[in-house]
């Protein structure tokens, strides 16, 4: 479950304590003015409640991904001694039909790790510059790591951590992206939609139960200007659609 923001409840008694002081400064001059009608509250309607509410999920989409990297120490416990190239390089060993072979589907990815012996982002590396960030709030940094899977338009993104002196991945995804953030403890990848002016947003977040990062937040955003629409009346269920 998403974490509530204490500062909004200081923001909200705040607003309270000056509409209540500008009532009392302006009382002479006509005191509170109305703002017209306001739109009716409506509940949710509940659809089907015939039906039994299922117990188990229809399909398994990994919300739970861990992975102990295999073959990369982490001398001190320090993850940020760890060679980033040295993680894509365990994860293509592991992983030999999606990289190895003409036909491999990210086999221009394996070819150009060649190319990384100077570490990530010189010349045709396809590891891109590591991030550093406390996500599973131990007081220790986590790594976040991105890299193309090629000859494809999608790119890895992977979060780590240290757990018992082994390397742990705790996140994994692969997208188009229009963009990666760490907000907080979080990570929000933003993705191209296929709907013009609208863009995916997800946002993985650390659990400490799962100890991994679990999809928290998975949202379709407008990005584009809106274009101009007739006016429509809000959409009511009609007695029948309602079991009324």
């Amino acid at each position: 479950m998403p974490r509530s923001r204490p500062g909004r409840a200081v923001r909200r008694l705040f607003v309270v304590a000056l509409v209540l002081a500008t009532a009392v400064g302006c009382g002479d001059a006509g005191g509170l003015e109305g703002a017209g009608s306001t739109p009716t509250a409506r509940g949710p309607a509940r659809l089907w409640p015939e039906l039994t509410p299922a117990s188990s999920p229809a399909f398994e989409i990994g919300e739970v991904n861990t992975v102990v990297v295999k073959g990369v120490k982490v001398p001190g416990d320090d993850i940020r001694r760890v060679d980033p190239v040295a993680i894509v390089r365990a994860e293509i060993a592991g992983n030999p039909g999606d990289y190895d072979g003409d036909k491999a589907p990210y086999r221009d990815t394996r070819r150009e790790m060649a190319d990384c012996a100077r570490g990530p982002g010189h010349g045709k590396c396809p590891v891109l510059r590591p991030y550093y960030r406390d996500l599973t709030g131990d007081g220790r940094d986590d790594l976040t790591l991105g890299f193309p899977l090629l000859p494809g338009r999608t790119t890895a993104v992977r979060v780590y951590t240290v757990e018992k002196h082994r390397l742990v991945q705790v996140m994994a995804w692969e997208d188009a992206l229009s963009g990666v953030e760490l907000a907080g403890r979080s990570l929000v990848i933003r993705s191209p939609s296929e709907v013009a002016g609208y863009e995916y947003r997800l946002q993985w977040t650390w659990d400490r139960d799962q100890r991994a990062m679990l999809l928290t937040h998975d949202e379709m955003l407008r990005t584009g200007p809106r274009k101009p629409s007739p006016h429509r009346s809000a959409p009511t269920l009609s007695p029948s659609a309602s079991g009324g």
